[in-house]
């Protein structure tokens, strides 16, 4: 209760003591809060601090983007109409060759990448053409939507299921996940959920940083139905870093990559599994562009039916080959609907081939019997003819009885 103003004897009013007593409580009681939620905000912020790339290019292109004669396949489709996810570690959305359609984040640290991991692969599928600039993607006109699952080079498992979960509800045609991580059933469970969305998933076979990966196949990637993409070398060989212990469905180029990087620049001399992905993830996109009506595991079974072919263990059927992929006339093809695998023997009825009949015992005995008696008159026939002609000469006469 508040007391009454002794000096002016009127109820109701404060004394300048009491007025205080209850500024000072006030100020405590926000003191009080402000301590409780300082842990929070006077949190240090997560480090940002990507490397520096470079503004200074080659005049010529980047050996990935002759190998795979991309410009080709752009006189068929530049992947227009099709929308691509990529669960990364953000991108630089003000890099002048990224038009990024949106942002999920789930780290909630801002639509920064400060990796730069995320900016080159989003570029690398999707970077528009500028003239005058020697790098392109390989799906320019694709739309392109980043699910933020990391904010440094390493993420958590959680993230990375709702990354591929966000993802397929941006409903797009291809999911890029250039992302190593070990078996686990909600990983594998987001990715089949993506797979029956008909979504062609593209992952990264991983990257050996050591003996210990020698023999660890990388998830994603080593999911049934996921594309794994391996990396290769400009001569189509694979490349001492990429994880042959994942099953690998195509190569891509994954040494000596140009790519977009944060601060509107670009890094040169990348490698690895995870810019060897987005290659083939490009690729996908031109597919589902051209061919509409294809499902995800045709357009996944194409892409590897029309590959460069096998160059050893971890290659799978070889380097990728956009133009192929978009040109080549299948095995089977009925209604302008390629169906790249050889359709499965049909089961022959039990009556369809003829039995081999018995020996027939008898039948043999005869025949032999038969082919004696012609043999042996021969024989004789051929000794009358080479013997009565001698006789004649030596007026040979038959004997008289005595």
């Amino acid at each position: 209760m508040i007391p009454d103003d002794p000096g002016r004897g009127r109820p109701g009013r404060r004394t300048p003591r009491a007025g205080r007593v209850i500024v000072r409580a006030l100020l405590a009681t926000v003191l009080a809060l402000h301590a409780l939620a300082a842990p929070a905000a006077a949190a240090a912020p997560e480090e940002c601090n990507p490397k520096k790339g470079t503004l200074k290019l080659p005049a010529t292109e980047p050996w990935a983007q002759k190998r795979l004669d991309i410009k080709n396949a752009w006189r068929l489709t530049r992947g227009a109409g099709v929308r691509i996810a990529v669960v990364d570690s953000g991108v630089d959305y003000r890099h002048p060759q990224l038009p990024i359609a949106k942002i999920i984040d789930e780290t909630h640290t801002g639509h920064t990448d400060c990796v730069g991991h995320g900016t080159a692969v989003s570029g690398i599928i999707g970077a528009r053409y500028v003239a005058g600039v020697s790098f392109h993607g390989v799906a320019p006109e694709s739309t392109i939507v980043v699910v933020k699952q990391s904010n440094k080079s390493e993420g958590d498992i959680n993230k990375l299921i709702s990354a591929i979960d966000d993802a397929v509800s941006a409903k797009p045609k291809v999911i890029n996940i250039s992302v190593k991580a070990a078996d686990h059933p909600r990983l594998k469970a987001a990715v089949q959920r993506a797979l029956a969305a008909d979504v062609v998933v593209v992952a990264a076979a991983g990257n050996v940083d050591g003996p210990e990966d020698e023999d660890v196949p990388a998830y994603p990637a080593a999911y049934e139905g996921v594309l794994a993409v391996g990396a290769a070398t400009p001569d189509g060989r694979r490349a001492d870093s990429s994880n042959a212990a994942t099953p690998v469905g195509v190569l891509g180029p994954g040494t000596d990559i140009t790519a977009p990087w944060p601060g509107g620049t670009f890094m040169r001399g990348l490698e690895g599994t995870s810019f060897a992905a987005p290659y083939v993830a490009g690729t996908a996109a031109l597919v589902r562009a051209r061919f509409p009506q294809l499902d995800q595991e045709q357009v996944r079974r194409r892409i590897i039916a029309t590959a460069d072919g096998a160059a050893g263990a971890g290659t799978g059927a070889g380097m990728v080959n956009p133009l192929l992929a978009l040109t080549a006339v299948l095995p089977y093809e009925r209604g302008g609907m390629p169906v790249v695998a050889e359709p499965p023997a049909s089961a022959l009825p039990a009556d369809a081939v003829a039995k081999v009949p018995p020996r027939d015992e008898n039948a043999v005995g005869i025949a032999m019997a038969v082919g004696a008696g012609v043999m042996l008159a021969i024989m004789l026939t051929a000794a009358f003819a080479l013997l009565i002609p001698q006789a004649r000469r030596r007026r040979w006469r038959p004997g008289r009885m005595a």
